[in-house]
């Protein structure tokens, strides 16, 4: 019994061991070095996952993109030079805001067009329709009231 506690007590020391071991850690200079990475992770996308920014992925890639930015923000380059050096590399596909140009602009029009599309049918649904009278069908309709009296 004593032998299967302190087996436990073993594996409980090294699978927190190996939790402390995966931990990345960043030290900056300043303090708005250290947000402009925090920022930055959150704004781009895991190239390997599904809509998991680099800060919480942890794919091998997430990890290589987090310590790219890391020396880019150490080397004092701005958000916007970090971002367009990650396009570069990586295509729009790593930024959240895909950018408005040829290719993506059906992206922001089609919606609206749907919208629009959609409130016009509306519209044209509830007009009235004048309602026709077809005369011979009443006058025939008269007359057999009139022989059934």
């Amino acid at each position: 019994m004593m032998h299967f506690k302190a087996l436990i007590l073993l594996s409980f020391a090294l699978f927190s061991a190996s939790t402390f071991a995966s931990e990345e850690t960043y030290q900056f200079e300043t303090d708005a070095q250290s947000a402009l990475f925090f920022e930055l992770t959150k704004e781009l996308r895991c190239p390997m996952c599904q809509n998991q920014n680099i800060a919480d992925s942890d794919a091998m890639i997430a990890a290589d993109l987090r310590r790219k930015v890391y020396q880019l923000v150490n080397e004092g380059q701005s958000r916007e030079e970090i971002i367009d050096y990650m396009k570069q590399r990586y295509g729009d596909f790593v930024y959240y805001q895909p950018p408005v140009n040829a290719t993506t602009i059906w992206l922001w029009l089609l919606p609206l067009i749907f919208v629009f599309i959609g409130i016009v049918l509306v519209i044209r649904s509830r007009q009235q329709k004048p309602v026709t009278q077809d005369n011979a069908k009443l006058e025939a309709a008269d007359k057999l009231l009139e022989e059934d009296k």
